[in-house]
C-alpha cells in the first residue's frame, strides 16, 4: 500500500475510533527500545521468506490444515498461528500485535518463522511482556510514521496488515483462509460492536474483490 494511500485511511481510522496518533507513536518508540538488541532483519532478508503466492490464515479458520492444500508462503495473523502449530505446521510468517494466545506465536518464532511485531496505542503492556520472547527473525511495524527500525506497510488489524505485507513483498496472488468479515470471533473482554467495525475496515483495506485475492 502506498504511504499516501495508507495515510488517508489511517486518518479516517483515528477519527472513527477516537484513537490517538500520539499514543501510537509512543508505543512504537517503546517497541523500538525494547527490541534494540533483538534479531531484527531488514527488507532484503525479509523478502526471502516470501514467494509470488501467499496464503493468509485468519482466526475463523476451522477446517483441518494440510500444508499441501495451501499454496505459497503461509502467513498466520495473530491467533491463527495456534491453528497451524496444532496441525504440526510452522507458518513461514507471523503478523501480530501480541494479542490473544501468544505461546504458539513464540513457539513458531523459535522454529524460525519471521514475525512482524506491531505497535499501536493500546498494546504497550503486551510489548513489555512479550516482545523480547520472540527469538526468531523479527520486523517491527507501526501504523503511524515509520522511523528507525520500524516500518509501515499499511494495515489495521493483524489480518489485513498481513495482506498488505504480502503485497509489499511481491505476492501477486493471495489466498484468504479463515476470514469472516460478517461474524467476528469475539474475545473475552472485547466489545463486539468495536470488533465488527474493525472488520469492516479490514475488509475495505484488503479489498476482497481485488484481482489478487482468492477466498478459500
Amino acid at each position: 500500500m502506498r504511504p499516501d494511500e495508507w495515510g488517508r485511511i489511517y486518518s479516517e481510522i483515528l477519527e472513527d475510533f477516537g484513537y490517538s496518533q500520539i499514543e501510537d507513536e509512543a508505543s512504537a518508540r517503546l517497541l523500538a527500545a525494547v527490541m534494540i538488541n533483538a534479531d531484527l532483519i531488514g527488507e532484503d532478508e525479509a523478502s526471502l521468506f516470501f514467494g509470488r503466492e501467499a496464503t493468509v490464515f485468519g482466526p475463523a479458520y476451522k477446517e483441518p490444515v494440510s500444508r499441501d492444500r495451501f499454496p505459497g508462503t503461509l502467513i498466520s495473523a495473530g491467533d491463527a498461528t495456534t491453528i497451524l502449530i496444532k496441525a504440526g505446521i510452522r507458518p513461514d510468517v507471523i503478523v501480530t500485535d501480541l494479542d490473544g494466545y501468544i505461546r504458539s506465536q513464540k513457539e513458531a518464532s523459535r522454529m524460525g518463522a519471521l514475525t512482524f511485531i506491531h505497535a499501536h496505542g493500546d498494546n504497550s503492556d503486551r510489548i513489555m511482556e512479550h516482545a523480547r520472547d520472540f527469538s526468531g527473525p523479527v520486523v517491527l511495524t507501526t501504523q503511524s510514521g515509520p522511523f528507525g527500525p520500524l516500518v509501515n506497510y499499511g494495515g489495521f488489524t493483524d489480518g489485513d496488515r498481513a495482506v498488505c505485507i504480502a503485497r509489499h513483498f511481491g505476492a501477486s496472488r493471495i489466498y484468504l483462509a479463515g476470514f469472516d468479515f460478517m461474524s467476528p470471533a469475539i474475545k473475552e473482554g472485547s466489545d463486539p460492536a468495536v470488533k465488527a467495525r474493525k472488520l469492516r475496515w479490514a475488509e475495505r483495506i484488503i479489498g476482497p474483490d481485488s484481482d489478487d485475492i482468492i477466498r478459500l
